[in-house]
């Protein structure tokens, strides 16, 4: 089991930009550049909290999503964002954010995201934006 943080507010993996490329005579489609920058800061981040590659095993995933609280929040909306009495429900959605995690992880925790059976993620408040993200084998 590894639990490691990237730091920086949570982002969802976006959409691929698709279109037709004159050179090659067909449709290409292009992850955008924040995806990717995104992806990489998660690799990083795993490989220096001494994560090591599991090979073909089972996987569970868990990730926790610290959303900061927005300075418009009044001071009893603020102490109950502080208390777990609120939840985020901002954007990015929970399923974007565990597609960029696992697609990220692919080929560095395992050999491809087929084997997570397992996954879990819950979205809330805290003074900075992270991710936590718990890798355990089944």
């Amino acid at each position: 089991m590894i639990t490691f943080l990237v730091e920086g507010k949570p982002q969802g993996k976006a959409r691929a930009r698709t279109f037709y490329d004159k050179r090659v005579g067909k449709m290409r489609s292009v992850t955008p550049e924040q995806t990717k920058d995104y992806e990489s800061l998660i690799r990083w981040s795993y490989k220096a909290a001494g994560g090591k590659y599991l090979g073909e095993k089972l996987i569970s995933v868990d990730i926790q999503a610290f959303y900061p609280i927005p300075k418009s929040f009044s001071k009893k909306k603020r102490q109950a964002a502080e208390f777990e009495e609120m939840r985020p429900t901002t954007k990015p959605d929970c399923d974007n954010v565990i597609k960029a995690v696992l697609d990220a992880l692919n080929g560095v925790a395992y050999y491809d995201d087929k084997q997570v059976i397992c996954v879990s993620c819950n979205k809330y408040y805290g003074e900075t934006g992270y991710l936590k993200i718990t890798i355990k084998e089944i």
